[in-house]
């Protein structure tokens, strides 16, 4: 396993066993379970992420953490927008939609992003 799956697995067994709650660099955000299904493979594919819940809509932004490039479950998507959502004990089916503007500061107000080094990439991610 690479690194970043090793990481990502603690990340879903820490907030399934306390009911959606993880610490870490991610403590007090908003995080869920996105679980996706692969667009080449057809098997599911879980990916925690960090969300932003405004109005009753969450938002997840394929950041990919400054890479020039999408995360792998944001292709999974667009191939399979059925999608599964795990937000603390919840868990739910939702259909994702690509959003492609968001509102200014809307980043920002993310957990996370204000201590991030600046991205290497001037890549907009896309968020949904």
């Amino acid at each position: 396993m690479t690194q970043m799956s090793d990481d990502n697995r603690r990340i879903i067994e820490e907030f399934r066993a306390n009911g959606g709650a993880v610490g870490g660099p991610f403590g007090g955000a908003p995080v869920v379970l996105l679980t996706t299904t692969g667009a080449r493979t057809g098997r599911k594919r879980v990916n925690p992420l960090v969300a932003l819940i405004d109005d009753g809509t969450l938002y997840v932004f394929a950041s990919k953490a400054g890479a020039p490039t999408n995360p792998d479950w944001y292709h999974n998507l667009l191939a399979h927008p059925e999608v599964e959502v795990e937000f603390g004990d919840a868990r739910c089916a939702a259909a994702a939609t690509p959003v492609t503007a968001v509102p200014s500061g809307t980043g920002s107000s993310l957990p996370g992003w204000r201590n991030n080094p600046a991205s290497p990439s001037t890549r907009r991610p896309p968020s949904g």
